[in-house]
């Protein structure tokens, strides 16, 4: 690693928690040194050089007081996350989601970090743990080398799963002859729905049943883990279609609220196309993660009413998602448990913790940055309140090995992981209306003290 400017900790990946652990530390006084290894060495799902890219859904998630997604958000935003910041500065339409606009997001936070006087950024791959303070926040997609490296550190205790990415199409490739503009249960305009009747829908389940699928990476099949598997929360069309003929019509191809008013009446199935950028012109597909082949892809896309003729300007792609066994690998603070004992200075951030979502891995990379803070100043290193929506994420990380054994799972934030209340409240936005009540009271007192 070449020698640089003076500096205080390394922050090793510049996604978005990579990003937001190096704002943390530097807005603390902090000397920052972040390296990114791209543009210079690519993955198979970036495309740009630019920090904290976007790529699989452009949507964080929902806000507001009715869902687990929201209370992460506000107290992100209590803690002045960088991530937040820039996310509501690009955002596009999207009900009551947080969506951005892909391009303009990562340049945002591009420019924010590369401004900051604290923040040293330094683009090269690093293979190996760094000797020094360090924050390892290489997400998902952390090279064969480095995972290698961490792996020897922390005994072998790593999981995976696959992950994939959505395709995008043009706004005006779509004939909205066929589709409609419709937001379930009529909550706003800003989706696009492709309809299906019962033919239609069986016509491209046969074709998805038989497409082929994308064989992983070289990369990917060279790298040890104990077990591959798919994470639930985003599984490939293709996985959920095998399970049973009807399964996309109760998961991303669910029809309900979603009448036609062409006809007034729900179809049989649909598939939602979300918008991507500000400028409305491209729409992803969601909850359409595929690892098919990109032949196969364009052919069964050519099967949904409206996208006939759709252009296609992104293909979906599946790539291996690593996390450590977070319950066995990481202490409360998210600092690596070294076999050796002989160092407590390595932190992890992001979606290699065992989150699953942005916000999640955002929040991690908050924490660890934080975290770091505190330890090199030689103070106490804070605790987050068990009923917010960090504090819940960080116990459940704690104590989520299934049975005792040593089955782990990537967790996004839900509201299951929130201690319980102290009444029962049977009516579920009342209930969440008052969790996000009682999480955000806990975090305002936390950043005062903070």
């Amino acid at each position: 690693m070449t020698n640089k400017k003076v500096h205080d900790i390394v922050v090793i990946g510049g996604g978005l928690a990579g990003s937001e652990a190096a704002w943390q530390l530097a807005e603390r006084g902090l000397r920052v040194r972040l390296l990114e290894m791209r543009p210079a060495v690519q993955t198979p799902a970036h495309t740009t050089g630019l920090l904290a890219e976007v790529v699989c859904s452009n949507s964080f998630g929902g806000e507001g007081d009715s869902g687990a997604a929201g209370i992460l958000k506000a107290e992100l935003a209590l803690g002045r996350s960088l991530i937040i910041e820039c996310a509501h500065a690009s955002r596009v339409p999207a009900g009551g989601a947080l969506a951005v606009d892909r391009g303009r997001f990562s340049e945002l936070v591009s420019t924010r970090i590369e401004s900051h006087s604290n923040i040293e950024l330094v683009r090269e791959e690093v293979a190996t743990i760094p000797e020094t303070s360090a924050i390892i926040a290489t997400g998902p997609l952390t090279s064969s080398a480095m995972a290698k490296s961490l792996g020897e550190l922390v005994g072998g205790n790593y999981l995976s799963f696959f992950d994939a990415v959505a395709p995008i199409v043009t706004r005006e490739s779509v004939d909205m002859e066929k589709a409609y503009i419709y937001g379930r249960y009529g909550r706003g305009d800003d989706y696009i729905n492709c309809p299906m009747n019962k033919e239609e829908y069986l016509a491209f389940y046969e074709t998805l049943i038989a497409a082929e699928r994308v064989v992983s990476h070289a990369f990917e099949r060279g790298m040890h883990f104990e077990k591959s598997a798919y994470f639930e929360g985003c599984m490939p069309v293709e996985v959920i279609a095998s399970r049973g003929v009807d399964t996309l019509r109760f998961g991303p191809m669910k029809p309900v609220g979603l009448p036609d008013p062409k006809t007034g009446r729900e179809p049989y199935a649909v598939v939602q196309l979300r918008q991507d950028n500000r400028e409305g012109t491209l729409y992803n597909l969601v909850g359409f993660q595929t690892g098919l082949k990109w032949g196969d892809q364009a052919n069964l896309l050519r099967k949904i009413p409206g996208l006939e003729n759709a252009d296609i300007v992104r293909f979906g792609v599946m790539h291996r998602n690593i996390y450590v066994n977070a319950p066995t690998v990481l202490d409360e603070h998210l600092r690596v448990k070294s076999r050796s004992r002989s160092r407590n200075d390595l932190f992890l951030a992001g979606q290699i913790t065992g989150v699953e979502g942005y916000m999640e891995s955002t929040a991690m990379g908050m924490v660890a940055g934080i975290n770091a803070a505190h330890f090199l100043r030689g103070e106490q290193l804070p605790v987050w309140p068990r009923e917010s929506a960090v504090g819940s994420l960080l116990n459940y990380m704690q104590n989520a090995l299934i049975d005792g054994k040593k089955t782990f799972q990537p967790m996004n934030v839900n509201l299951g992981i929130f201690p319980p209340l102290d009444r029962r409240i049977k009516d579920k936005k009342e209930k969440a209306r008052e969790i996000y009540e009682r999480a955000l009271g806990v975090s305002r007192d936390f950043w005062d003290r903070e």
